[in-house]
């Protein structure tokens, strides 16, 4: 499993950018949650957390079902845009 050292506010940063970069290419909201959730699963399977907000945020997400996994998402990407 990767460790990567990444703060809270960087994580943010970058995250904002690719939603940013999502809807310059045209991805609806639902498509962009869709993607989220890919990222998600994949983070989730091959990263290991170097900062507590994000070891949180796997723990939600390995021990949610599908449909909670795209409401976590979905929440994750209100953050950003706010």
């Amino acid at each position: 499993m990767a460790d990567i050292d990444v703060s809270w506010d960087q994580w943010k940063v970058g995250l904002k950018q690719a939603l940013e970069m999502g809807k310059k290419a045209g991805l609806s909201d639902q498509q962009i949650v869709d993607k989220a959730a890919q990222i998600g699963d994949f983070l989730a399977r091959n990263v290991d957390p170097s900062n507590p907000q994000n070891r949180l945020l796997k723990e939600l997400w390995t021990s949610a079902n599908e449909q909670e996994q795209k409401a976590i998402a979905s929440a994750v990407v209100k953050m950003l845009e706010s």
